[in-house]
């Protein structure tokens, strides 16, 4: 019900969006022009969306939306490919086709940062013990429709998105379950 009733406030103008992890951290930019709620609601509902059917995002992560409407549609297309890259400089995005990088960009502030699910949950997914065993499965499912259903270059790009934060998943699980054992390479001195 919360996230419900939180994709409720998001706005109902065109424009560009995000959908960000339990860090909140962009995973996914898109673009809506039958209205940013619609499109947002449609994804976190895995109704007839792509990136989730074709299992680049995993809903259960999806924490945070950002939103960035425009009041003309000719100026969608831009903004997305400079969020896009903008975003996936820092972190690797989900996005399965890449757009064309911009000459030049000013990053402007997100309209609306709508939270979609409650800090408890957020709080209790963000546990590596938790969160590592979802993204391994997660990536398993990927991994297994790229082989078996869409042999595609968008899903390696998902792919590859996926691999770097399950590396930063492993570490933060390890490092909550303290030093390696004694005679461990790990420990061993040079």
């Amino acid at each position: 019900m919360f996230r419900h009733s939180a994709v409720g406030e998001l706005t109902t103008q065109i424009g560009v969006y995000a959908l960000c992890d339990l860090d909140g951290v962009p995973i996914y930019v898109g673009q809506s022009v039958d209205g940013i709620r619609q499109r947002v609601r449609r994804h976190l509902t895995s109704a007839r969306s792509d990136v989730i059917a074709n299992r680049q995002v995993d809903v259960w992560e999806v924490a945070w939306v950002h939103a960035w409407p425009v009041d003309d549609a000719r100026h969608i297309g831009e903004l997305e490919a400079n969020l896009f890259h903008y975003f996936n400089a820092k972190s690797a995005l989900m996005n399965g086709s890449v757009p064309i990088a911009p000459a030049q960009f000013t990053m402007r502030e997100p309209a609306q940062r709508i939270q979609v699910m409650d800090s408890d949950e957020i709080a209790s997914r963000l546990q590596p013990t938790v969160r590592l065993p979802r993204q391994i499965e997660h990536y398993g499912r990927l991994v297994d429709h790229y082989l078996n259903v869409k042999d595609s270059p968008e899903l390696r790009v998902s792919m590859e998105a996926h691999f770097e934060r399950l590396v930063r998943y492993h570490r933060l699980f390890l490092e909550q379950h303290g030093p390696a054992p004694a005679g461990s390479e790990d420990l061993k001195d040079d």
